[in-house]
Protein backbone atom coordinates (compact mmCIF):
# COMPACT_ATOMS: atom_id res chain seq x y z
CA UNK A 1 0.00 0.00 0.00
CA UNK A 2 1.61 3.75 -0.84
CA UNK A 3 2.74 5.53 2.31
CA UNK A 4 0.34 8.53 2.95
CA UNK A 5 1.76 11.96 2.12
CA UNK A 6 0.97 13.48 5.44
CA UNK A 7 0.68 11.44 9.09
CA UNK A 8 -0.39 12.80 12.56
CA UNK A 9 -0.17 10.11 15.25
CA UNK A 10 -0.74 10.46 18.44
CA UNK A 11 -0.79 14.17 18.91
CA UNK A 12 -1.44 15.73 22.57
CA UNK A 13 -2.37 19.36 23.23
CA UNK A 14 -3.17 20.94 26.67
CA UNK A 15 -4.35 24.28 27.72
CA UNK A 16 -3.89 25.84 31.08
CA UNK A 17 -4.13 22.27 32.07
CA UNK A 18 -7.03 21.51 29.75
CA UNK A 19 -7.12 18.93 27.52
CA UNK A 20 -7.61 20.09 23.73
CA UNK A 21 -6.06 17.16 21.96
CA UNK A 22 -5.81 13.37 23.13
CA UNK A 23 -3.67 10.75 21.07
CA UNK A 24 -5.29 12.85 18.19
CA UNK A 25 -4.54 11.30 14.86
CA UNK A 26 -5.02 12.30 10.55
CA UNK A 27 -3.28 11.15 7.65
CA UNK A 28 -4.00 12.28 4.13
CA UNK A 29 -2.26 10.80 0.76
CA UNK A 30 -1.65 12.15 -2.46
CA UNK A 31 -4.52 13.47 -4.57
CA UNK A 32 -7.02 12.72 -1.99
CA UNK A 33 -9.40 14.86 -0.42
CA UNK A 34 -10.01 13.91 3.25
CA UNK A 35 -12.79 15.48 5.23
CA UNK A 36 -12.01 16.31 8.70
CA UNK A 37 -15.46 16.56 10.89
CA UNK A 38 -16.66 17.14 13.95
CA UNK A 39 -19.04 19.46 16.59
CA UNK A 40 -17.92 22.93 17.67
CA UNK A 41 -14.83 22.04 20.39
CA UNK A 42 -13.99 19.06 18.92
CA UNK A 43 -10.48 19.64 18.17
CA UNK A 44 -10.16 19.91 14.40
CA UNK A 45 -9.20 23.51 14.29
CA UNK A 46 -6.47 23.13 16.89
CA UNK A 47 -4.95 19.69 15.29
CA UNK A 48 -4.89 21.96 11.96
CA UNK A 49 -3.31 25.05 13.57
CA UNK A 50 -0.74 22.55 15.17
CA UNK A 51 -0.07 21.01 11.09
CA UNK A 52 -0.17 24.55 10.16
CA UNK A 53 2.61 25.95 12.38
CA UNK A 54 0.36 28.00 14.82
CA UNK A 55 0.65 25.82 17.97
CA UNK A 56 3.54 23.56 18.48
CA UNK A 57 2.31 19.41 19.91
CA UNK A 58 2.97 18.85 23.72
CA UNK A 59 3.63 15.18 22.08
CA UNK A 60 2.96 12.72 18.93
CA UNK A 61 4.39 13.01 15.49
CA UNK A 62 4.35 14.74 12.12
CA UNK A 63 5.61 13.11 9.02
CA UNK A 64 5.53 14.17 5.85
CA UNK A 65 6.69 12.37 2.82
CA UNK A 66 8.41 9.94 5.67
CA UNK A 67 10.44 12.48 7.58
CA UNK A 68 8.94 13.59 10.87
CA UNK A 69 8.44 17.59 11.19
CA UNK A 70 8.49 20.00 13.68
CA UNK A 71 6.35 23.43 12.67
CA UNK A 72 7.79 26.27 15.55
CA UNK A 73 5.76 29.33 12.98
CA UNK A 74 3.41 29.10 10.11
CA UNK A 75 6.46 30.17 7.90
CA UNK A 76 8.15 26.98 8.66
CA UNK A 77 5.20 24.63 7.76
CA UNK A 78 4.59 26.62 4.55
CA UNK A 79 7.99 26.39 3.49
CA UNK A 80 7.56 22.53 3.83
CA UNK A 81 4.25 22.85 1.80
CA UNK A 82 1.93 22.91 4.24
CA UNK A 83 -0.68 25.63 3.20
CA UNK A 84 -4.01 26.79 4.98
CA UNK A 85 -7.18 28.98 3.89
CA UNK A 86 -8.48 29.67 7.55
CA UNK A 87 -12.28 30.31 7.84
CA UNK A 88 -11.62 34.24 8.91
CA UNK A 89 -10.67 35.42 6.36
CA UNK A 90 -10.07 39.03 7.72
CA UNK A 91 -7.25 37.33 10.03
CA UNK A 92 -5.51 36.18 6.80
CA UNK A 93 -5.84 39.27 4.71
CA UNK A 94 -4.54 42.79 5.06
CA UNK A 95 -6.28 45.51 4.23
CA UNK A 96 -4.53 48.60 3.62
CA UNK A 97 -2.49 46.31 0.48
CA UNK A 98 -4.28 45.48 -2.92
CA UNK A 99 -5.93 42.82 -4.20
CA UNK A 100 -2.56 41.64 -6.02
CA UNK A 101 -0.15 42.47 -3.12
CA UNK A 102 -2.47 40.26 -0.74
CA UNK A 103 -1.95 37.36 -3.14
CA UNK A 104 1.60 37.62 -3.80
CA UNK A 105 2.20 38.31 0.14
CA UNK A 106 3.97 35.04 0.97
CA UNK A 107 6.66 35.14 -1.66
CA UNK A 108 7.35 38.65 -0.14
CA UNK A 109 9.27 37.13 2.71
CA UNK A 110 10.77 34.09 0.08
CA UNK A 111 14.42 34.18 -0.24
CA UNK A 112 15.34 36.38 -3.88
CA UNK A 113 11.97 38.01 -3.37
CA UNK A 114 12.76 41.27 -1.86
CA UNK A 115 12.63 43.33 -5.18
CA UNK A 116 9.64 42.68 -7.44
CA UNK A 117 8.08 44.77 -10.25
CA UNK A 118 4.23 45.31 -10.10
CA UNK A 119 4.21 44.26 -13.55
CA UNK A 120 5.13 40.93 -12.78
CA UNK A 121 3.05 40.71 -9.01
CA UNK A 122 0.26 42.07 -10.86
CA UNK A 123 1.05 39.11 -13.99
CA UNK A 124 1.46 36.35 -11.40
CA UNK A 125 -1.71 37.47 -9.16
CA UNK A 126 -3.92 37.62 -12.22
CA UNK A 127 -2.69 34.28 -13.09
CA UNK A 128 -3.79 32.88 -9.91
CA UNK A 129 -6.96 34.52 -9.77
CA UNK A 130 -7.70 33.08 -13.30
CA UNK A 131 -7.07 29.22 -12.78
CA UNK A 132 -10.20 30.03 -9.76
CA UNK A 133 -12.27 31.63 -12.59
CA UNK A 134 -12.00 34.61 -10.55
CA UNK A 135 -10.58 37.50 -13.03
CA UNK A 136 -12.96 40.18 -12.29
CA UNK A 137 -11.57 40.73 -9.41
CA UNK A 138 -9.86 44.44 -9.90
CA UNK A 139 -5.99 43.36 -9.08
CA UNK A 140 -5.10 47.40 -7.68
CA UNK A 141 -8.54 47.52 -5.49
CA UNK A 142 -7.71 47.54 -1.83
CA UNK A 143 -8.61 44.55 0.12
CA UNK A 144 -10.73 46.16 2.85
CA UNK A 145 -13.16 46.64 -0.28
CA UNK A 146 -13.90 43.16 -0.87
CA UNK A 147 -16.49 40.84 -0.09
CA UNK A 148 -15.89 38.26 2.30
CA UNK A 149 -16.74 35.86 -0.53
CA UNK A 150 -14.21 38.12 -2.44
CA UNK A 151 -11.33 37.34 0.25
CA UNK A 152 -11.71 33.92 0.51
CA UNK A 153 -11.16 33.59 -3.26
CA UNK A 154 -7.74 35.69 -2.97
CA UNK A 155 -6.78 33.77 -0.22
CA UNK A 156 -7.26 30.52 -2.29
CA UNK A 157 -5.23 32.27 -4.83
CA UNK A 158 -2.17 33.14 -2.93
CA UNK A 159 -2.23 29.32 -1.87
CA UNK A 160 -2.04 28.13 -5.34
CA UNK A 161 0.68 30.74 -6.10
CA UNK A 162 2.81 28.19 -3.70
CA UNK A 163 4.11 24.58 -4.19
CA UNK A 164 1.44 23.00 -2.13
CA UNK A 165 1.84 19.67 -1.19
CA UNK A 166 -1.02 20.04 1.67
CA UNK A 167 -3.91 22.53 1.84
CA UNK A 168 -5.73 22.57 4.14
CA UNK A 169 -9.74 24.15 3.69
CA UNK A 170 -11.36 25.31 6.70
CA UNK A 171 -15.23 26.22 6.25
CA UNK A 172 -14.02 27.46 2.47
CA UNK A 173 -17.62 27.46 1.04
CA UNK A 174 -19.19 29.18 4.13
CA UNK A 175 -18.55 32.66 2.34
CA UNK A 176 -18.95 31.56 -1.17
CA UNK A 177 -22.24 31.51 -4.03
CA UNK A 178 -23.26 28.63 -5.24
CA UNK A 179 -21.48 29.50 -8.66
CA UNK A 180 -18.44 29.89 -6.63
CA UNK A 181 -18.55 26.83 -4.74
CA UNK A 182 -18.86 24.71 -8.14
CA UNK A 183 -15.63 27.27 -9.40
CA UNK A 184 -13.60 26.24 -5.88
CA UNK A 185 -14.66 22.18 -6.57
CA UNK A 186 -13.19 22.53 -10.24
CA UNK A 187 -10.30 24.08 -8.60
CA UNK A 188 -9.77 21.07 -6.36
CA UNK A 189 -10.32 18.31 -8.56
CA UNK A 190 -7.74 20.06 -10.20
CA UNK A 191 -5.24 19.77 -7.06
CA UNK A 192 -5.91 16.38 -7.04
CA UNK A 193 -4.40 15.52 -10.53
CA UNK A 194 -1.67 17.46 -9.62
CA UNK A 195 -1.63 14.94 -6.67
CA UNK A 196 -1.71 17.45 -3.50
CA UNK A 197 -3.34 16.57 -0.22
CA UNK A 198 -6.72 18.18 0.59
CA UNK A 199 -7.79 18.36 3.91
CA UNK A 200 -11.71 19.27 3.68
CA UNK A 201 -13.13 20.92 6.93
CA UNK A 202 -17.18 22.00 6.34
CA UNK A 203 -20.45 21.91 8.09
CA UNK A 204 -22.11 20.77 5.30
CA UNK A 205 -22.66 17.44 4.96
CA UNK A 206 -23.96 17.25 1.07
CA UNK A 207 -20.53 19.17 0.05
CA UNK A 208 -18.01 16.28 2.09
CA UNK A 209 -19.70 13.57 0.52
CA UNK A 210 -19.26 14.92 -2.85
CA UNK A 211 -15.76 16.05 -2.79
CA UNK A 212 -13.97 13.74 -0.27
CA UNK A 213 -12.65 9.83 -0.57
CA UNK A 214 -12.30 9.61 3.12
CA UNK A 215 -13.91 11.19 6.38
CA UNK A 216 -12.41 11.51 9.53
CA UNK A 217 -14.68 12.08 12.29
CA UNK A 218 -13.23 14.20 15.80
CA UNK A 219 -15.23 14.32 18.94
CA UNK A 220 -13.52 15.91 22.71
CA UNK A 221 -10.42 15.82 21.14
CA UNK A 222 -9.75 12.57 20.10
CA UNK A 223 -10.39 10.74 16.40
CA UNK A 224 -13.51 8.57 16.61
CA UNK A 225 -13.11 6.61 13.53
CA UNK A 226 -12.23 7.21 9.63
CA UNK A 227 -14.54 6.38 7.05
CA UNK A 228 -14.71 5.64 3.35
CA UNK A 229 -16.73 8.23 2.18
CA UNK A 230 -18.47 5.76 -0.34
CA UNK A 231 -19.49 2.83 2.01
CA UNK A 232 -20.73 5.32 5.01
CA UNK A 233 -23.79 7.91 5.07
CA UNK A 234 -24.66 11.37 6.96
CA UNK A 235 -26.79 9.31 9.48
CA UNK A 236 -23.33 7.58 10.72
CA UNK A 237 -21.04 10.35 10.40
CA UNK A 238 -23.63 12.53 12.85
CA UNK A 239 -24.11 9.53 15.30
CA UNK A 240 -20.23 9.30 15.26
CA UNK A 241 -19.78 12.84 15.57
CA UNK A 242 -22.51 13.17 18.75
CA UNK A 243 -20.98 10.27 20.88
CA UNK A 244 -23.23 9.52 24.21
CA UNK A 245 -26.33 11.40 25.01
CA UNK A 246 -26.03 14.36 26.50
CA UNK A 247 -27.17 14.96 29.95
CA UNK A 248 -28.60 18.37 30.21
CA UNK A 249 -27.64 20.57 32.79
CA UNK A 250 -30.69 22.89 32.29
CA UNK A 251 -34.18 22.66 31.03
CA UNK A 252 -36.20 25.56 30.25
CA UNK A 253 -39.41 25.58 32.31
CA UNK A 254 -42.49 25.38 30.30
CA UNK A 255 -44.79 28.43 30.57
CA UNK A 256 -48.25 29.21 28.79
CA UNK A 257 -47.65 30.97 25.16
CA UNK A 258 -49.00 34.30 24.57
CA UNK A 259 -49.71 36.44 21.36
CA UNK A 260 -47.34 37.24 18.89
CA UNK A 261 -45.15 39.62 19.10
CA UNK A 262 -42.84 39.32 16.15
CA UNK A 263 -43.35 37.87 12.94
CA UNK A 264 -41.68 38.30 9.58
CA UNK A 265 -43.22 36.83 5.84
CA UNK A 266 -40.62 36.50 2.94
CA UNK A 267 -38.09 38.02 4.71
CA UNK A 268 -34.74 38.54 2.49
CA UNK A 269 -31.26 40.47 2.54
CA UNK A 270 -30.63 39.83 -1.59
CA UNK A 271 -27.86 38.23 -0.55
CA UNK A 272 -27.57 35.39 2.06
CA UNK A 273 -30.94 35.56 3.74
CA UNK A 274 -33.75 34.44 1.48
CA UNK A 275 -37.47 33.98 1.84
CA UNK A 276 -37.82 33.88 5.88
CA UNK A 277 -40.68 33.33 7.24
CA UNK A 278 -41.12 32.87 11.20
CA UNK A 279 -42.79 34.15 14.43
CA UNK A 280 -42.13 34.54 18.02
CA UNK A 281 -44.56 34.74 20.70
CA UNK A 282 -45.26 36.28 24.22
CA UNK A 283 -43.25 33.74 26.86
CA UNK A 284 -41.43 31.39 23.90
CA UNK A 285 -38.07 31.07 23.18
CA UNK A 286 -37.36 30.23 19.65
CA UNK A 287 -34.49 28.32 18.51
CA UNK A 288 -32.79 29.16 15.33
CA UNK A 289 -30.00 26.13 15.24
CA UNK A 290 -27.35 26.23 12.26
CA UNK A 291 -23.88 25.11 11.27
CA UNK A 292 -21.33 27.74 9.58
CA UNK A 293 -22.44 30.08 6.93
CA UNK A 294 -25.83 28.88 7.39
CA UNK A 295 -27.13 32.52 8.11
CA UNK A 296 -27.85 33.06 11.53
CA UNK A 297 -26.23 36.25 12.09
CA UNK A 298 -27.10 37.74 8.89
CA UNK A 299 -30.38 36.95 9.88
CA UNK A 300 -30.09 38.55 13.24
CA UNK A 301 -28.56 41.70 11.70
CA UNK A 302 -31.29 41.96 9.09
CA UNK A 303 -34.19 41.28 11.85
CA UNK A 304 -32.22 44.31 14.05
CA UNK A 305 -32.24 47.02 11.19
CA UNK A 306 -28.15 46.32 10.82
CA UNK A 307 -27.95 44.96 7.38
CA UNK A 308 -29.98 46.28 4.30
CA UNK A 309 -33.57 44.42 3.98
CA UNK A 310 -34.51 43.70 0.24
CA UNK A 311 -37.93 42.06 0.39
CA UNK A 312 -40.51 40.69 3.25
CA UNK A 313 -42.53 42.24 5.74
CA UNK A 314 -41.71 42.84 9.53
CA UNK A 315 -44.68 42.46 11.35
CA UNK A 316 -44.29 43.73 15.40
CA UNK A 317 -47.78 42.84 17.60
CA UNK A 318 -49.64 42.49 14.50
CA UNK A 319 -48.71 45.83 12.98
CA UNK A 320 -46.68 46.62 10.12
CA UNK A 321 -43.27 48.53 10.31
CA UNK A 322 -40.26 49.66 8.82
CA UNK A 323 -37.06 48.28 10.35
CA UNK A 324 -34.11 50.32 8.64
CA UNK A 325 -31.64 50.52 11.18
CA UNK A 326 -31.21 49.89 14.60
CA UNK A 327 -32.59 52.67 16.14
CA UNK A 328 -36.21 51.76 14.06
CA UNK A 329 -35.70 48.32 15.76
CA UNK A 330 -35.18 49.80 19.10
CA UNK A 331 -37.83 52.45 19.42
CA UNK A 332 -40.29 49.57 17.94
CA UNK A 333 -39.18 46.95 21.33
CA UNK A 334 -36.12 44.85 19.45
CA UNK A 335 -32.66 44.25 21.25
CA UNK A 336 -29.85 42.40 19.86
CA UNK A 337 -27.32 40.71 21.95
CA UNK A 338 -24.52 40.30 18.74
CA UNK A 339 -22.09 37.34 18.28
CA UNK A 340 -19.24 39.18 18.32
CA UNK A 341 -19.10 41.18 21.63
CA UNK A 342 -15.70 43.21 21.96
CA UNK A 343 -16.35 44.21 18.74
CA UNK A 344 -20.71 44.87 18.33
CA UNK A 345 -22.04 44.61 21.40
CA UNK A 346 -19.68 46.84 24.00
CA UNK A 347 -18.03 49.85 23.99
CA UNK A 348 -15.17 47.89 25.13
CA UNK A 349 -12.49 50.26 26.39
CA UNK A 350 -15.48 52.32 28.45
CA UNK A 351 -16.84 51.58 31.95
CA UNK A 352 -19.47 49.08 33.04
CA UNK A 353 -21.62 51.90 34.01
CA UNK A 354 -21.46 53.69 30.68
CA UNK A 355 -22.24 50.16 28.70
CA UNK A 356 -25.03 49.27 31.17
CA UNK A 357 -26.77 53.20 30.60
CA UNK A 358 -26.25 53.66 27.11
CA UNK A 359 -29.51 52.34 25.47
CA UNK A 360 -31.49 54.08 28.32
CA UNK A 361 -29.85 57.95 28.06
CA UNK A 362 -33.47 59.09 28.13
CA UNK A 363 -33.68 57.95 31.40
CA UNK A 364 -30.43 58.36 32.99
CA UNK A 365 -30.51 62.21 31.53
CA UNK A 366 -31.63 65.74 32.04
CA UNK A 367 -31.88 67.08 28.68
CA UNK A 368 -28.36 67.23 27.76
CA UNK A 369 -26.70 66.26 30.07
CA UNK A 370 -26.46 62.58 32.03
CA UNK A 371 -27.45 62.66 35.63
CA UNK A 372 -24.49 60.71 37.22
CA UNK A 373 -26.47 59.46 40.24
CA UNK A 374 -29.54 57.71 38.12
CA UNK A 375 -26.65 56.33 35.55
CA UNK A 376 -24.56 54.72 38.74
CA UNK A 377 -27.99 53.71 39.97
CA UNK A 378 -28.81 51.89 37.12
CA UNK A 379 -25.88 50.49 37.06
CA UNK A 380 -25.46 48.76 40.36
CA UNK A 381 -29.37 47.62 40.26
CA UNK A 382 -28.04 45.93 37.05
CA UNK A 383 -24.66 44.95 38.20
CA UNK A 384 -26.65 42.84 41.21
CA UNK A 385 -29.35 41.37 39.18
CA UNK A 386 -26.90 40.03 36.90
CA UNK A 387 -24.50 38.98 38.82
CA UNK A 388 -21.55 40.77 37.19
CA UNK A 389 -18.48 40.10 38.76
CA UNK A 390 -16.42 43.41 38.60
CA UNK A 391 -14.87 45.01 41.32
CA UNK A 392 -16.83 48.27 40.27
CA UNK A 393 -19.12 49.84 37.90
CA UNK A 394 -16.21 52.14 36.97
CA UNK A 395 -13.57 49.29 35.40
CA UNK A 396 -13.47 48.53 31.97
CA UNK A 397 -15.61 46.37 30.60
CA UNK A 398 -12.01 44.92 28.35
CA UNK A 399 -10.81 43.93 31.83
CA UNK A 400 -14.11 41.61 32.53
CA UNK A 401 -14.43 37.70 31.80
CA UNK A 402 -16.15 36.88 28.63
CA UNK A 403 -18.84 35.64 30.78
CA UNK A 404 -19.14 38.89 32.50
CA UNK A 405 -18.87 40.92 28.99
CA UNK A 406 -21.65 39.13 27.88
CA UNK A 407 -23.64 40.06 30.96
CA UNK A 408 -23.06 43.43 30.48
CA UNK A 409 -24.07 42.68 26.68
CA UNK A 410 -27.27 41.48 27.93
CA UNK A 411 -27.87 43.65 30.80
CA UNK A 412 -28.19 46.66 28.98
CA UNK A 413 -30.84 45.65 27.19
CA UNK A 414 -33.12 45.19 30.13
CA UNK A 415 -35.67 47.72 30.56
CA UNK A 416 -39.08 47.74 29.98
CA UNK A 417 -39.32 48.63 26.18
CA UNK A 418 -37.69 45.32 25.03
CA UNK A 419 -40.03 43.03 24.06
CA UNK A 420 -38.17 40.83 21.34
CA UNK A 421 -34.72 39.37 22.27
CA UNK A 422 -32.44 38.45 19.26
CA UNK A 423 -29.85 36.67 21.06
CA UNK A 424 -27.10 35.74 18.41
CA UNK A 425 -23.99 32.96 19.95
CA UNK A 426 -24.53 33.98 23.90
CA UNK A 427 -22.70 31.46 24.92
CA UNK A 428 -19.74 31.45 22.74
CA UNK A 429 -16.35 31.86 24.53
CA UNK A 430 -17.88 31.33 28.29
CA UNK A 431 -17.31 28.98 31.15
CA UNK A 432 -20.26 26.45 32.00
CA UNK A 433 -21.13 28.83 35.19
CA UNK A 434 -21.89 31.40 33.00
CA UNK A 435 -23.99 29.75 30.30
CA UNK A 436 -25.85 28.78 32.95
CA UNK A 437 -26.65 31.93 34.43
CA UNK A 438 -27.62 33.38 31.17
CA UNK A 439 -29.95 30.43 30.64
CA UNK A 440 -31.22 31.82 33.53
CA UNK A 441 -31.60 34.77 32.43
CA UNK A 442 -33.44 34.22 29.47
CA UNK A 443 -35.68 32.17 31.29
CA UNK A 444 -36.71 34.99 33.38
CA UNK A 445 -37.17 36.98 30.47
CA UNK A 446 -39.43 34.78 29.35
CA UNK A 447 -41.37 34.85 32.44
CA UNK A 448 -41.65 38.46 32.10
CA UNK A 449 -43.39 37.51 28.19
CA UNK A 450 -40.60 38.59 26.51
CA UNK A 451 -39.98 36.55 23.40
CA UNK A 452 -36.84 35.77 22.25
CA UNK A 453 -35.11 34.26 19.11
CA UNK A 454 -32.22 31.99 20.58
CA UNK A 455 -29.68 31.66 17.36
CA UNK A 456 -27.04 29.05 17.45
CA UNK A 457 -24.54 26.17 16.36
CA UNK A 458 -24.71 25.02 19.94
CA UNK A 459 -27.05 21.76 19.52
CA UNK A 460 -27.76 21.01 23.04
CA UNK A 461 -28.23 24.35 24.07
CA UNK A 462 -30.89 24.99 21.32
CA UNK A 463 -32.70 21.38 22.32
CA UNK A 464 -32.66 22.76 25.91
CA UNK A 465 -33.55 26.89 26.03
CA UNK A 466 -35.70 26.34 22.89
CA UNK A 467 -39.67 25.78 23.05
CA UNK A 468 -39.75 25.53 18.99
CA UNK A 469 -36.57 25.26 16.85
CA UNK A 470 -36.08 26.61 13.49
CA UNK A 471 -33.29 24.59 11.42
CA UNK A 472 -31.37 27.02 8.79
CA UNK A 473 -29.20 25.33 5.98
CA UNK A 474 -27.89 28.55 2.95
CA UNK A 475 -29.92 31.41 3.89
CA UNK A 476 -33.05 29.37 4.38
CA UNK A 477 -35.29 28.46 7.45
CA UNK A 478 -35.62 24.42 5.83
CA UNK A 479 -37.45 23.00 8.87
CA UNK A 480 -39.35 23.49 12.08
CA UNK A 481 -39.09 21.41 14.81
CA UNK A 482 -41.66 21.34 17.95
CA UNK A 483 -39.27 21.02 21.34
CA UNK A 484 -40.87 17.21 21.67
CA UNK A 485 -39.57 16.41 17.91
CA UNK A 486 -36.11 17.44 18.00
CA UNK A 487 -33.12 15.60 18.55
CA UNK A 488 -29.55 16.17 18.11
CA UNK A 489 -29.85 13.89 14.81
CA UNK A 490 -32.94 15.69 13.56
CA UNK A 491 -31.34 18.74 13.98
CA UNK A 492 -27.78 18.17 12.49
CA UNK A 493 -29.46 16.37 9.59
CA UNK A 494 -31.32 19.26 8.22
CA UNK A 495 -28.31 21.69 8.92
CA UNK A 496 -26.32 19.44 6.88
CA UNK A 497 -28.46 19.80 4.29
CA UNK A 498 -31.21 16.69 4.66
CA UNK A 499 -34.20 16.93 3.24
CA UNK A 500 -37.43 14.99 3.84
CA UNK A 501 -37.16 12.93 0.82
CA UNK A 502 -34.55 11.07 1.81
CA UNK A 503 -35.04 11.00 5.61
CA UNK A 504 -34.68 7.92 7.04
CA UNK A 505 -37.91 6.33 9.09
CA UNK A 506 -35.26 5.85 11.82
CA UNK A 507 -34.25 8.93 12.63
CA UNK A 508 -34.09 9.06 16.12
CA UNK A 509 -30.82 7.17 17.60
CA UNK A 510 -30.64 6.17 21.34
CA UNK A 511 -27.03 6.73 22.27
Amino acid sequence: MTSPLLEMTKINKTFSGVKALKTASFEVMEGEVHALLGANGAGKSTLMKILSGAYVQDSGDIILHSEKKVYQTPKEAKEHGIHCVYQEVDTAIVPELSVAENIVLDQFSQKGSFFVTKKRLERKAAGALKRIGAESIPLGQPASSLSLAEKQLVLIARSLLQKAKVLILDEPTAPLSSSETETLFEVIEDLKKERVGIIFISHRLPEVFRISSRITVMRDGETVGTYETQQTDSHQIIEAMLGATYRKEFQKRSLPIGDTLLEVRGFGDGQKVKDIHLSVKEGEVVGVAGLVGAGKTELAKALFGASKVESGDHLLKGKKRRIQSPRDAVQNGLALVPEERRKEGLFIHESVQHNLSFPSLKKVSNWLWINQKKEHQLARETIGSLGIKTAHEGVSANFLSGGNQQKVSIGKWLTDEASVFLFDEPTKGVDVGAKKEIFSLIQSLAEKRKGILYFSCELQEILAISDRILVMYDGRIVKELTKEEATQETILFYASGGTDLHERQDTRLTI
